[in-house]
């Protein structure tokens, strides 16, 4: 039980919804030190979570018990308060939604190519504190805890395959790839073993040894997963059926959809945008057969940054241009928020661009990371809406702004209460409000745009379609009337996209790693445009878009069944 628990008990009056959130955060945190150094917690910087049998129980414990005390917060004078309500919502569709995918073992048949417990481990080295002498002490303690975490991981694979409950074929052997490149093939040293190097010297041998632990609980992890895990799911279907995807899509979107509405959308989204991409490509290439030979022609002739070092000042300058420009006119920003930092992703990883929030003190900025999958020159077209979702005005100003207002909300609200569809349809609406704002009348820099559109259409069309294994309609000009498989979503979704083979093939085993999450970018922006045309609809000529905007990213997340109703309300 938390501090905060024990301290709202003391009071004889109980905890209201608020302080129940902010005591499972801090529950949480204690079991999972991942979420902790994420939140900045000093104390979590040297342990790994349990991913073993074991610690998802003690997950599932405190899901239930917090849901307890949820129940009794809720009847609490003082719960119905606008604040209360809205947190007590959140929290319990978030925790009810969580629990529904442990109670189903999803826990024992995680692999995939990211967002997996093995990248989460890696990647919470990149945003450990590295600063000081005791800092790196920290880390070579956490490094020491990697082959017990992937042991754990590996245990909990073992047990779901005791169970039949089967990973995917196509993500597996993605996934051991991964883990292969984590352990250095090519020059016998691990990615622990390079990330390490950069410690002080006065730690240099504990830090090699550790290191080198890791990377041996990585060529451990690797050799059971290609030995054992892949001959045991070869024949496993790689997509998960209705079912399974309605639970997952529930988790990732905070709402339970009508998929079939869903796809049907996606496939509206699809001829809206091919129709806008056609007249922009007109623009760049003239009697282009596709927009996509039109992008094809700037992969080679159009606007390139020559570098990694470069691209990645280039897209600091991005998002300071951005943040000058919007600032005051669009946007009222805390200094605090103003900052943003640019990076240049691990290699090893999958091939989207990602976004990391500041800690809750904000010694730590948010960041964006770009991974370069071995290249050298970036066609601009294929960056700016790109940066404008990842950094500014997308996942940056939501995520900053919800942990400078963290005090006003809940901690839950503001930090690990998110909902992926909510994030994810703030960053893509903030795609489109750049394009609404004429930041975008360079033709290389809207077709750009229009197509990380289309993808975003595309996601919606083939993840819903390839996992519920629904018809092609009559007027898609692909395979009409018959069945989605992965292979015809990535055929599909190959000739329909400006990004490398290469890119694509992630993209499909992520669809596969993480069903229902993807479609949350599309779904997400709509609920955003809905709620800020009811806003307008509702103050008329009054309507003020810089506060409607600041109120809505203030609030703190919400799932899809509450956002709009609450944008609306603004």
């Amino acid at each position: 039980m938390s501090d905060t628990k024990i301290a709202s008990t003391a009071t004889g009056q109980g905890p209201l919804p608020r302080e129940v959130a902010d005591a499972y955060v801090d529950d949480l945190v204690a079991l999972d030190p991942v979420t902790g150094t994420y939140l900045g917690v000093k104390e979590s910087h040297r342990r790994l979570p349990d991913l073993s049998p074991a610690g998802h129980a003690a997950r599932v414990e405190l899901l239930r018990t917090t849901l307890a005390r949820l129940d009794e917060a809720e009847a609490r004078p003082g719960a119905d308060a606008a604040i209360e309500r809205r947190c007590g919502r959140l929290l319990r569709e978030r925790l009810t939604a969580e629990l529904a995918v442990h109670e189903a073992d999803e826990p024992l048949r995680t692999v995939g190519n990211l967002g997996t417990p093995p990248h989460e481990v890696r990647e919470i080295f990149t945003v450990t504190p590295a600063d000081t002498e005791e800092d790196w002490a920290a880390i070579a303690e956490r490094l020491r805890a990697v082959p017990a975490a992937y042991e754990g991981y590996r245990a909990s694979l073992a047990l779901g395959l005791e169970r039949g409950l089967l990973g995917a074929p196509r993500p597996t052997a993605t996934f051991v790839e991964q883990l292969t490149e984590w352990a250095g093939p090519r020059d016998g040293r691990g990615w622990f073993e390079d990330f390490a190097a950069a410690g002080p010297a006065a730690l240099r041998g504990d830090l090699d040894e550790a290191a080198k632990a890791a990377t041996g609980a990585v060529v451990a992890l690797r050799d059971w997963m290609r030995d054992v895990y892949a001959p045991a799911v070869a024949d496993a279907p790689d997509t998960v059926g209705r079912e399974r995807y309605a639970l997952l899509s529930r988790f990732f979107n905070g709402t339970d959809l009508d998929l079939d509405e869903a796809y049907a959308y996606g496939w509206a989204e699809y001829h809206r945008l091919l129709g806008e991409m056609r007249a922009e490509a007109e623009k760049i290439l003239p009697g282009a057969a596709t927009p996509w030979a039109a992008l094809a022609h700037l992969d080679e002739h159009g606007t390139h940054i020559d570098g990694v070092d470069e691209v990645r000042e280039w897209l600091q300058a991005l998002m300071d241009e951005a943040i000058e420009a919007l600032d005051g006119t669009h946007f009222e920003l805390a200094e605090r928020v103003r900052k943003v930092e640019s990076h240049i992703a691990p290699p090893g990883g999958a091939a989207a661009p990602y976004y990391t929030g500041p800690s809750e003190d904000f010694s730590r900025p948010g960041r964006t990371w770009l991974p370069t999958m071995g290249l050298t020159r970036f066609p601009v077209y294929d960056l700016v809406s790109t940066w404008y979702h990842e950094g500014v005005p997308g996942h940056h100003l939501q995520l900053a702004q919800w942990a400078h207002v963290a005090g006003d909300l809940s901690r839950y609200q503001a930090t690990v209460g998110i909902v992926s569809a909510n994030a994810e349809g703030w960053a893509l609406y903030a795609e489109r409000l750049m394009d609404e704002l004429g930041f975008l009348t360079d033709p290389e820099r809207r077709l750009g745009y229009l197509d990380a559109q289309m993808m975003r259409a595309l996601r919606v069309i083939v993840d819903i379609g390839m996992h519920l294994e629904l018809e092609i309609p009559a007027d898609s000009g692909f395979h009409p009337g018959e069945r989605w498989t992965p292979d015809l979503a990535q055929e599909f979704y190959d000739a329909r996209c400006s990004r490398p083979s290469d890119y694509v093939a992630s993209e499909m085993t992520r669809y596969l790693t993480i069903p229902g999450q993807a479609i949350g970018y599309k779904l997400g922006e709509r609920a955003w445009l809905l709620g800020r045309e009811n806003a307008r609809r509702r103050h008329g000529d009054a309507f003020d878009a810089k506060a409607w905007h600041m109120a809505a990213l203030s609030q703190g997340s919400l799932g899809l069944d509450d956002l709009v109703d609450e944008l609306s309300a603004l």
